[in-house]
């Protein structure tokens, strides 16, 4: 199947989660897919934080997520996925929207896996590299 709308789900919080979410943007777009990145397409900035309009991203992002054809969740952080990240996994998996995760910190919950086992169970793939992952759409392409 040809997914063209891709969401990317992860932490946006810190310089590197921005720039590692701005990068694999600019390689998943490289490749000919549109890509709804929060953190640049839903306006979110720090004078629409002050003015708490929440209300605002919250419905953005949940429409983006709605016209999405796949979504990338970013699964990197430790032992637990970003909660707002969990949110969008959730939420894509129950409009039927396939996930694939892409997990490249090494480390994991011990006999549990690399995540949390009702988040692997959402996806349609986990992958652990970026190039992986670019190889991977571009075999869904086909």
């Amino acid at each position: 199947m040809n997914y063209k709308k891709i969401y990317l789900a992860g932490p946006l919080f810190s310089e590197a989660e921005k720039n590692f979410n701005e990068q694999l943007t600019q390689r998943i777009e490289g490749a000919g897919y549109d890509v709804f990145l929060p953190q640049r397409d839903s306006t979110d900035t720090e004078s629409m934080r002050k003015k708490q309009d929440s209300a605002e991203l919250f419905r953005k992002n949940s429409e983006a997520i709605d016209r999405a054809d796949l979504i990338i969740a970013i699964l990197d952080g430790g032992s637990d996925v970003d909660s707002g990240t969990a949110w969008e996994i959730g939420y894509a998996y129950a409009k039927t929207i396939p996930v694939i995760g892409l997990r490249t910190d090494f480390r994991t919950l011990g006999i549990e896996g690399t995540v949390n086992l009702m988040i692997e169970k959402t996806l349609l793939k986990l992958m652990y590299s970026t190039d992986k992952l670019l190889t991977e759409l571009e075999n869904m392409k086909k």
